[in-house]
């Protein structure tokens, strides 16, 4: 399986990349009144707008640095609620904002360790990865965009 690797606060994260439809260079955000702190904004991409949620924001409450490798992660989520059939099923595209995205990984699933830890308020936080440098938390993407979909682009959802 090939991750791709960011930082939020010094601390290495994973996404799966099958999950990743494209890295964007930051980009100027449009700011939305009203929302929580860890929405940045939205942006056009090809013609659709893009809520981005900012990652630092959303799991350490700052947000994240204006650096030259901070990326826009641009996601494909599928909400289907459980029902398998095509009509329900709706596509969204979401950017992440995170620091430091320049490299990958890759590993096995039988190298992710489950650290039997549950985290009402994270359920986003999934297995982890050791290597030679420290231990990799990889991101549940369908449980974290899930919580924000429910609680701010949805409403139809809650």
């Amino acid at each position: 399986m090939l991750f791709l690797l960011l930082n939020i606060d010094d601390k290495r994260y994973a996404l799966e990349s099958q999950q990743v439809v494209e890295v964007l260079p930051l980009v100027i955000l449009e700011t939305l009144p009203h929302t929580p702190e860890y929405i940045a904004g939205v942006f056009n991409y090809r013609g659709r707008i893009v809520p981005v949620i900012d990652l630092c924001q959303l799991i350490r409450g700052k947000p994240c640095c204006e650096h030259l490798s901070t990326r826009i992660i641009l996601t494909n989520y599928n909400n289907d609620e459980g029902d398998n059939s095509s009509e329900s099923a709706t596509s969204h595209v979401f950017g992440l904002m995170a620091e430091r995205v320049v490299e990958t990984l890759r590993k096995s699933d039988a190298e992710l360790i489950d650290p039997n830890i549950q985290i009402d308020a994270a359920a986003y936080l999934g297995k982890m990865i050791v290597d030679d440098q420290d231990t990799i938390q990889c991101i549940d993407l369908d449980c974290l965009l899930s919580k924000v979909e429910r609680m701010h682009f949805l409403p139809q959802a809650k």
